[in-house]
C-alpha cells in the first residue's frame, strides 16, 4: 500500500512538471518572437526614414528645376 502511494505521488509530480514545461515553452517562444520583431522594427524604421529623407531632397530639387525653367526666382 505504501508503494502504491509513492507511485501515484510520483506520477502526479511528473504530470505537473510536464504541464509546467509546456507553459514555459510557449512563453519562451512568445518572448523570442517579440524580440525578433523588436529587433527588426528599428532597422526598418531607420531605412524608411532615410528613404523619405532622400525622397524629400529629390522632390525639392525637381521643384527648384521646374521653378527655374518657368522663370521663377529662388
Amino acid at each position: 500500500m505504501a508503494e502504491e502511494t509513492k507511485a501515484s505521488g510520483a506520477s502526479g509530480q511528473d504530470q505537473q512538471k510536464q504541464s509546467d514545461f509546456g507553459k514555459g515553452d510557449f512563453s519562451t517562444i512568445l518572448v523570442g518572437v517579440g524580440s525578433l520583431i523588436d529587433g527588426a522594427i528599428d532597422p526598418v524604421s531607420k531605412a524608411i526614414a532615410l528613404a523619405l529623407d532622400s525622397l524629400t531632397t529629390v522632390a525639392k530639387q525637381v521643384l527648384e528645376g521646374v521653378n527655374s525653367t518657368l522663370g521663377g526666382k529662388k
